[in-house]
């Protein structure tokens, strides 16, 4: 057995950061953390740092604006995996250069955890924010630095806990807005499973310079489907109201930030169907659940079953 690869995370405190950090630890990589003095001295994000120091990380102080702390945080590992938030996905730029600097890194991956990029028909303002991540392949690319993208597809998180309703706090148990006609397929996924497909795929030959697709075929629904489960677990049917797609274009162009990027992703995935609209292709992707068919990942039904 190969010894497992040094992992750099940087934006381990963000949303799925955290994830990825626990995924790593437990799955006996060194796990090394790039961290701002301001990040430590944060008191939530303070706390967590140390937890994952406890837990066997080593922290790395720099930042992704100081091109020399990141080279040298590079150096003391082979793969890196950015997971910053979408104010600072242009930034990656400067990770790129610093690999190509440090010269030692065998694998990168860069901050996706959401539609695959290269096949969206999106609008504004989701459109840019895609646009930017398909620049950062495009740049990993033309780099020539080895790389793996991991689409994720949607946070379960994010989107089950009230069935992709904005202001909610707890799934409708008496009416739902559909959006579209709530036929296109999306796909959920708990964010610890996948923390758990990306870190299996750090060292995989098979995932080298391919997309990762996390679409495991019990967490494909349509929004239809969805609410049919939800009202099959209450035993109660809900009233329905859907929101024809030139109601929803007119939301988007009207509503501040961010319910104007939430509406326009959910454009993107519950109209255009842009999470499986498209075939994986061996050529240039692979989809998790077939990889790593022993990962028990949690399925859609399980997930809704705590909110019964």
């Amino acid at each position: 057995m190969a010894p497992k690869s040094k992992i750099l995370i940087i934006g381990g405190t963000g949303y799925i950061g955290k994830f990825i950090v626990e995924a790593s630890l437990k799955s006996g990589h060194p796990t090394f953390l790039l961290v701002r003095e301001a990040t430590v001295s944060d008191p939530v994000k303070g706390k967590l740092v140390e937890s994952f120091k406890s837990s066997g990380a080593t922290l790395l102080h720099g930042d992704l604006y100081d091109h020399e702390s990141l080279v040298k945080a590079i150096k003391q590992a082979d793969v890196v995996i950015s997971t910053v938030g979408s104010l600072q996905l242009a930034d990656q730029t400067r990770i790129i250069s610093a690999i190509k600097e440090a010269g030692n890194v065998k694998r990168f991956l860069p901050s996706e955890f959401g539609n695959d990029v290269d096949h969206v028909n999106a609008v504004e303002p989701a459109k840019t924010a895609f646009d930017t991540k398909a620049g950062i392949r495009r740049a990993i690319e033309a780099a020539g630095i080895p790389y793996t993208y991991v689409p994720s597809n949607f946070f379960a998180g994010y989107f089950l806990p009230t069935l992709a309703q904005p202001g909610l706090t707890s799934p409708p148990r008496d009416k739902v807005t559909i959006l579209g006609d709530g036929n296109p397929k999306a796909v959920f996924n708990k964010e610890d499973d996948i923390a758990a497909y990306t870190i299996r795929a750090v060292d995989d030959p098979r995932t080298l310079n391919k997309t990762l697709i996390i679409k495991p075929p019990k967490n494909v629904y349509s929004f239809n489907e969805l609410v049919a489960l939800w009202e099959k677990k209450i035993g109660k049917t809900l009233e329905k109201t859907y929101v024809p797609e030139d109601q929803l274009l007119k939301q988007i162009k009207e509503s501040p930030i961010p319910l104007n990027i939430i509406l326009s992703i959910s454009h993107s995935v519950f109209v255009k169907g842009d999470q499986t609209n498209f075939e994986i292709d061996p050529a240039w992707g692979v989809e998790a659940s077939e990889l790593y068919p022993d990962v028990k990942y949690t399925t859609v039904e399980e997930y809704l079953d705590q909110f019964v």
